[in-house]
């Protein structure tokens, strides 16, 4: 394993991936990138959309999550805000772009009717990606 990406928003789950990911890239001597997926959303494909973030506020979430990685032992070897449409895509394709050996994703606490509402990022990751996926809770 060569090349760790650790997905930040910002949010205690995060903290937890990216204390693993750090960690982890710290035992094998592998690179760690971070990744924040800055949400898209609006009506049509083709019409203009909106972030959830501002890019102020991504590239502060993105250096908060550059800090801790330091803190914890070990600089990124890049860190990187990226749009999409949905976390989960927004997050394997630049897995695909970048030759990502594994992936280091925090989940929340959700259980029962709001996960089965609401889904889990973490969930489609692990189903789709073309690499290993390590879920840190």
């Amino acid at each position: 394993m060569k090349h760790i990406l650790c997905c930040f928003d910002g949010s205690e789950h995060a903290d937890v991936a990216l204390a693993s990911a750090t960690e982890l890239a710290t035992r094998l001597s592998a690179d760690l990138s971070i990744l924040v997926v800055n949400v898209a959303f609006g009506r049509s494909p083709r019409g203009p959309h909106a972030l959830v973030w501002t890019e102020d506020e991504a590239q502060a979430i993105l250096a908060e999550g550059r800090e801790k990685a330091t803190r914890n032992g070990l600089k990124p070897a890049s860190a990187t805000v990226v749009a999409a449409r949905e976390v989960s895509s927004g997050i394997i394709d630049h897995a695909l772009a970048h030759g990502i050996d594994a992936i280091v994703i925090g989940t929340g606490d959700k259980r029962g009717l709001s996960r089965l509402f609401l889904g889990s990022v973490a969930m489609d990751v692990a189903n789709r990606a073309p690499c290993t996926v390590i879920i840190a809770r």
